[in-house]
C-alpha cells in the first residue's frame, strides 16, 4: 500500500486477505500458529488509521505487560516500522491522563492497554478494536470492550481478534457458534513466510517440522487449529475464566512458599506461592527455564526478592519445598542462605490434592489460583520448540498415561510436567504433611 511518500509492502493471503474485508461488528481469526492471525488484523488496524484521519483504535491483551512482547513487537518491526522511521506515526508513553498509545500525522490514535488495566482504557471511545489472544479474557471482558466502539469516525465499528484454539466449551467458541462472532478459520498456507505459490518455503519446513513433533492437544491445537480438550486430561475441573486472576498486592502477612523442580535441559521451575487466611493458595511469580544452573537461578531468585542493598522486599518463605535432587539442594540453599525441604512425592496423592483444591469449596470458590503474568522472563528456547513456556500451558496437555497395560487414572504421562511437578509439591506439602520449619543457614 502507498500513502503520500510512504510505502509498505504486505500481501495478505486466504483469511487474511478476507479478515480485510469483513465488516462484521465482532470477528475473530482462530488458528494453529504461525498462520499470521495478528500480522493480518495489525495490518488493517493500521491501514484504517492511515485512511481515516480522526479514526481511534485499541489494540489490547488481558495484561498490558504481555503486549510488549509480542504484538508491539510486530507492530514495530514489521507493521508500522515504514510509518515510524518517517515520522508519520509517533509513539507517547503515556501519562495520568491518557493511556500509551501511536499517534498519527493525520490525527488518528491507536491506544494500547490491558484488560487489567481496564479503567485506563475503557474511559474512551473508539471505531476498531484488537484483541490478541482473546482466549485469555472473560466474556464480561469481551462484553466491555464492545460498548466502547462508538467513536463514529469510519463506516463500521468492529471488535477483531485472534486466538489459537482452547477448549471446544470456551466461552468464545460458543460465542462463534451462536452467531455473535464471526470465527474465520486461518491456515498456514495463509502465511506467506511459511508458504509461497502453494509451495512451502524452507523457513516453513522448520517451522511445521516443529510443530509436527508436537503431540497430543497441543499436536491437535498449535499445528491442526481444533478446539479440543486432551483425552485423558488430569486436571478436568480447572477452568481459566475462574482459575486465572489478575495480578493483585499481596498483604505481607500472607504465608509464602516456594517449591523447586530442578532441571537444566529441561525447566526447572521456581514458584512463588501466597496463602491467604482462609488456605487459598495463588501462584503470583515463576521462574521457568532451562539451560542454567543452580546457582545462576539463584541470583535469578534473589532478584526477584531483595533490593540492590541485600534488604528483602517480600517476607521470606515459610519453607522451600524441592525436588529430591541432594546436590541441587545443597547449592541452592549455599546460595540463598535459606533451608530447604525435601518434596512429598507421591504422584497419585499429590494430584488428588490438587485436584481437590480446584474444585469449589463450601463458599462456591476454589483453593488454588494462578495469578496472570507471574512468569518473570519466557525462555525464548520454548517459544521456539512450541513446547510449554510456564505452569499455566502445562496444564491444558497433561495428561493420564493410557497405554496398554497402564492403570487407568493413576500415572500421568512424564511429558511437559514440571510446573505440575512443582505445582504438586506445593499442594502436597501444605495439605498432605505438617509444615516444616524453615532453616536458617
Amino acid at each position: 500500500m502507498t500513502t503520500g511518500q510512504l510505502e509498505h509492502a504486505y500481501q495478505p493471503h486466504g483469511t487474511a486477505l478476507e479478515a480485510f474485508g469483513r465488516r462484521e461488528a465482532e470477528i475473530l481469526l482462530s488458528g494453529p500458529a504461525g498462520t499470521g492471525k495478528s500480522r493480518a488484523l495489525m495490518e488493517k488496524l493500521h491501514l484504517l488509521a492511515l485512511l481515516n484521519p480522526g479514526m481511534r483504535g485499541i489494540v489490547i491483551r488481558k495484561t498490558l505487560a504481555s503486549l510488549g512482547s509480542t504484538a508491539l513487537v510486530t507492530w514495530r518491526e514489521w507493521v508500522a516500522k515504514e510509518a515510524l522511521d518517517a515520522g508519520i506515526v509517533r509513539w507517547y508513553g503515556g501519562s495520568p491522563q491518557e493511556s500509551p498509545q501511536y499517534r498519527y500525522a493525520n490525527g488518528s490514535v491507536i491506544v494500547v492497554g490491558g484488560m487489567d488495566k481496564a479503567s485506563r482504557i475503557m474511559s474512551s471511545e473508539y471505531d476498531v478494536a484488537y484483541v490478541q489472544e482473546a482466549t485469555e479474557l472473560t466474556e464480561t471482558d469481551w462484553e466491555a470492550i464492545t460498548t466502547r466502539l462508538r467513536n463514529g469516525r469510519i463506516s463500521f465499528q468492529q471488535l477483531m481478534a485472534d486466538c489459537n484454539p482452547d477448549v471446544p466449551h470456551h466461552w468464545l467458541k460458543r460465542r462463534c457458534d451462536g452467531g455473535k462472532t464471526l470465527m474465520l478459520n486461518c491456515r498456514h498456507e495463509d502465511n506467506p513466510i511459511l508458504f509461497r505459490d502453494g509451495q512451502i518455503t524452507e523457513r516453513g519446513r522448520d517451522y511445521i517440522g516443529k510443530l509436527d513433533a508436537l503431540t497430543g492437544v497441543r499436536y491437535q491445537r498449535l499445528r491442526r487449529g481444533l478446539w479440543v480438550a486432551a483425552e485423558g486430561l488430569i486436571y478436568e475441573d480447572f477452568e481459566p475464566t475462574v482459575h486465572l486472576v489478575d495480578p493483585f498486592p499481596i498483604p505481607e502477612s500472607w504465608t509464602r512458599w516456594w517449591s523447586v523442580d530442578f532441571g537444566f535441559t529441561n525447566p526447572q521451575v521456581i514458584q512463588w506461592w501466597a496463602e491467604d487466611p482462609d488456605g487459598r493458595l495463588f501462584l503470583y511469580r515463576e521462574i521457568y527455564r532451562t539451560r542454567r544452573t543452580v546457582d545462576q537461578h539463584a541470583k535469578d531468585i534473589l532478584r526477584q526478592v531483595t533490593r540492590h542493598t541485600g534488604e528483602w522486599r517480600e517476607p521470606k518463605p515459610r519453607a522451600i519445598i524441592c525436588d529430591h535432587d541432594a546436590e541441587g539442594r545443597a547449592v541452592l540453599e549455599r546460595e540463598l542462605g535459606l533451608g530447604t525441604s525435601a518434596a512429598r512425592k507421591s504422584v497419585t496423592d499429590g494430584i488428588q490434592a490438587v485436584q481437590a483444591r480446584l474444585r469449589p469449596a463450601a463458599d462456591g470458590k476454589p483453593r488454588l489460583f494462578l495469578v496472570r503474568g507471574a512468569l518473570v522472563e519466557r525462555d525464548p528456547e520454548l517459544v521456539d520448540a512450541k513446547r510449554p513456556t510456564c505452569t499455566e500451558e502445562e496444564i491444558v496437555g497433561y495428561v493420564w498415561d493410557q497405554k496398554a497395560g497402564k492403570a487407568p487414572k493413576e500415572t500421568p504421562v512424564k511429558e511437559n510436567d514440571h510446573g505440575m511437578d512443582s505445582m504438586r509439591y506445593m499442594v502436597a506439602e501444605r495439605d498432605l504433611g505438617s509444615r516444616p520449619r524453615l532453616r536458617w543457614l
